[in-house]
């Protein structure tokens, strides 16, 4: 079924059926979710159900509401504070629809959006610091000036806190799960700023040794390949 399909059909149903439909149709278990519905609930999902659902125990439902957080937090509701919170959880889907939700917001407000990066991306956290690069390194977002240079500012300051993260940390599931987004959201800023983003990147001291990784990586990236 197509996006709008989902839509149709979503709006159709009484919130009290919304859960069971999601989950009916959300693909899982399994090795992909259904994004295109993910994307339709965003659309069209109700504030109360959102809030409902971003708190849920169930990972698809959980996504599905923290997405549709994104589209709410234009339409002038309170949620970024619940959209942050949920960065930190343990579902790596969950955490997903948090960098889904800022970049809906990209889409309509692009400096709300780098407002949200520039917050997230200076926390002591290192899975929202995560959520802001996945956020801000999404080729359609990197069309203007601001939004180049705003993911290239985030991928330093990111690699910044790895640096500043004592060794014996390193191994944490958190640190390594922004390492990991650090692999190729810098290839993802580079490629969309070559100019200004290459020098940065030619720069990360590789010394340390999770630096050096992550350059090895990012450098694999065919996005990043025709610059070096």
């Amino acid at each position: 079924m197509t996006r709008a399909q989902f839509r149709d059909e979503l709006v159709a149903l009484p919130p009290s059926e919304w859960s069971a439909y999601l989950t009916f149709h959300s693909g899982l278990p399994g090795p992909r979710a259904n994004l295109t519905l993910l994307d339709a609930a965003g659309d069209v999902m109700a504030y109360e159900l959102a809030l409902e659902l971003a708190r849920s125990d169930d990972e698809y439902l959980a996504c599905c509401g923290v997405v549709a957080l994104g589209r709410l937090s234009l339409e002038g509701h309170d949620v970024l504070g619940l959209i942050t919170a949920r960065c930190s959880d343990e579902r790596w889907r969950v955490r997903e629809g948090c960098a889904i939700a800022v970049q809906r917001i990209g889409d309509a407000d692009p400096a709300l959006a780098r407002g949200i990066v520039h917050s997230w991306v200076a926390s002591d956290d290192p899975l929202v610091v995560r959520a802001a690069i996945a956020a801000i390194c999404e080729p359609r977002l990197l069309v203007s000036t601001e939004m180049r240079t705003c993911a290239l500012a985030a991928c330093s300051l990111a690699t910044e806190h790895l640096l500043a993260t004592p060794a014996d940390r390193r191994r944490a599931p958190s640190v390594r799960t922004l390492r990991q987004a650090l692999a190729y959201c810098w290839s993802v800023a580079v490629a969309a700023a070559p100019e200004d983003g290459l020098p940065l990147f030619l720069a990360l001291p590789v010394a340390d040794p999770d630096v050096a990784w992550l350059v090895r990586e990012n450098r694999t990236k065919k996005r990043l390949a025709a610059y070096l």
